[in-house]
């Protein structure tokens, strides 16, 4: 794949305001879920790049090979809490909220397990890497995850 353009370079100012919204968002709820709904978002928008590299921060976060494998599939798996499977219904339902209005039974679910405040700081995650798979697959990016990493630091 070859990027058609590099985003940090194009618009440098606003680029870099969008990282720090990202990672601040991040840092809202707890690591594991945030990779969760990384990863689910990403896996139903197509992005190889986010999918990537977001399977790679969740193993380095301790998230275990089965929980990454059986995402897609995690209604029918045991290995994910009620809190995690609320996060995923939201995250599915916003997601492809073109598709279907779902999110109404997903959000009575969400009101279950999380609290006011952490709705909204789901709901920002959720945007943020909707807006991220965008920006990734519509200027055909790809980023080594340890590439990622040594830049930010």
């Amino acid at each position: 794949m070859t990027a058609k353009l590099e985003p940090f370079t194009a618009a440098p100012a606003l680029m870099k305001s969008w990282m720090a919204t990202s990672i601040a968002v991040a840092k809202s709820l707890e690591p594991s879920l945030i990779e969760l709904v990384k990863i689910r978002s990403s896996q139903i928008n197509g992005c190889a790049n986010c999918i990537n590299m977001h399977t790679v921060e969740a193993r380095e976060k301790g998230e275990t090979e089965q929980r990454i494998y059986l995402l897609s599939a995690w209604r029918e798996a045991p290995c994910y809490t009620d809190r995690e499977r609320a996060a995923l219904a939201w995250t599915e339902s916003l997601t492809r909220l073109s598709e279907a209005h779902t999110h109404e039974a997903a959000y009575e679910t969400l009101k279950a397990h999380f609290t006011e405040e952490e709705q909204v700081n789901l709901t920002l995650m959720i945007n943020v890497i909707n807006g991220w798979n965008r920006i990734a697959i519509g200027f055909g990016l790809w980023i080594d995850p340890a590439a990622a990493k040594s830049a930010a630091a």
